[in-house]
């Protein structure tokens, strides 16, 4: 005689008639209604000239809240940086134009595919244009370099 299968917990008929929602969709309700957990990330520009191992430091930091906030691609961030190279490669007269118009660039990329994690470097981008110094230009290369290369 066949013995019958005891329905498990999540297979019973719900009171509102509907099913049980599946597992994922749980999580991430869940994960929806749990606040993000955000560091706030501020890059100082004096210490990034000054000191090469906080430029590494803010490079990995970035990196790693890139890895785990968002879904950023090796080739974006190799589009950008070619972006940034050519900026700084440009005549000197030419270059505040080029770094400005790289960060309407960088803004709109982070926008189209909410690469939240990388504000802290629009908001640096936005220093350094002001400063507008060939020092300032070449770290901000280096640290973009530095991004490249910790996310291999």
């Amino acid at each position: 005689m066949a013995e019958e299968r005891q329905p498990r917990r999540d297979d019973r008929p719900r009171p509102d008639g509907g099913r049980p929602p599946r597992r994922d969709d749980r999580d991430r309700d869940r994960d929806r209604d749990r606040p993000r957990q955000e560091l706030v990330l501020e890059i100082d520009l004096a210490k990034l000239c000054a000191d090469s191992l906080y430029l590494d430091n803010q490079a990995h930091v970035l990196v790693t809240r890139l890895n785990d906030m968002d879904s950023g691609t090796r080739s974006q961030l190799r589009r950008l940086y070619s972006a940034v190279r050519r900026a700084c490669r440009a005549p000197e007269d030419e270059r505040q134009h080029q770094f400005v118009m790289f960060r309407a660039r960088l803004a709109y990329t982070i926008a189209r595919h909410s690469l939240r994690s990388l504000d802290p470097l629009e908001k640096l981008l936005l220093q350094v244009t002001r400063k507008n110094e060939l020092a300032a230009y070449e770290r901000f290369r280096d640290l973009f370099e530095a991004i490249i290369a910790y996310n291999e």
